[in-house]
């Protein structure tokens, strides 16, 4: 399942909302810790009666950063542009607030390696209100903290909207969603040169999963809002082995997102 996104799947394999308690596999709700997260919403409810598909984050009072494939599932207009619905609530409702953005997927995500390109941003009209965006990395931090011998104890915190513990049934692994926000921690396992590979190492770790996709993993506790890298996909379809996050700190990532956005040039603590 290298490069398996984690969209949402089959409403066949879904079940009824779990409660919070159990979040994003060993993990809990996120509340308002990281307003900055949010969630893409599809324009009719799922079998389950749940809306959202897909995570990301607002990099910039008017952008939103998540992943190309959840481009499949967003809307296109009559003019061809792509528009996607995202709502910062916590547990989002039908009715709660929800914002329009015209959804640009990097260029080369179709072309070849495209699994190296899996981003896209939501581009609004207007500032989203009362969020303060994430921070971005500097280039090369994380090779930075490598080399420093720093990535191996260090922190890290994905968020997201996606599937709840999931549980193997006799029709195959179901999973559950509840449009909630949640979190939980993960530890480091590897570096890539695109890729920062995380795993469950202790029981006090916690897995992404399906409809997850896009969102965010900061470096650092769950205070943390410093966005190193983004869920695209694991390694298992229990969502509880290695996760594979897409780099935001390379020339490859920075050259996408320095189109629409300033990006550090100066490392952070």
């Amino acid at each position: 399942m290298r490069f398996v996104p984690f969209v949402t799947i089959s409403a066949a394999l879904i079940v009824g909302v779990a409660s919070p308690a159990a979040a994003i596999t060993n993990g809990s709700a996120d509340g308002t810790d990281h307003p900055e997260v949010g969630a893409l919403i599809a324009d009719k409810p799922h079998k389950d009666d749940t809306w959202s598909f897909c995570t990301g984050t607002l990099i910039s009072p008017t952008v939103f950063l998540t992943a190309a494939h959840c481009g499949d599932d967003v809307r296109r207009g009559k003019d061809g542009k792509k528009t996607a619905r995202v709502t910062f609530s916590s547990h989002y409702k039908q009715g709660d607030t929800v914002y329009t953005g015209r959804f640009v997927s990097d260029p080369r995500f179709y072309g070849d390696k495209s699994d190296l390109h899996d981003m896209a941003v939501v581009i609004f009209d207007t500032a989203i209100p009362d969020i303060t965006p994430a921070t971005l990395p500097t280039e090369g931090l994380l090779d930075e903290l490598e080399a420093d011998n720093k990535l191996q104890t260090a922190d890290f915190t994905p968020v997201g909207y996606g599937s709840l513990n999931p549980v193997k049934g006799k029709d195959g692994r179901k999973y559950v969603y509840a449009d909630r926000r949640n979190q939980t921690t993960i530890s480091f396992e590897s570096l890539e040169s695109k890729w920062l590979n995380l795993s469950l190492v202790d029981k006090t770790d916690g897995s992404t999963c399906f409809g997850d996709s896009g969102g965010p993993n900061f470096l650092g506790g769950r205070d943390s809002h410093l966005l190193v890298a983004t869920t695209i996909s694991g390694d298992d379809d229990a969502c509880k082995a290695t996760n594979f996050d897409y780099r935001l700190d390379t020339p490859t990532a920075r050259k996408f997102l320095g189109k629409f956005v300033t990006l550090p040039s100066t490392t952070r603590p």
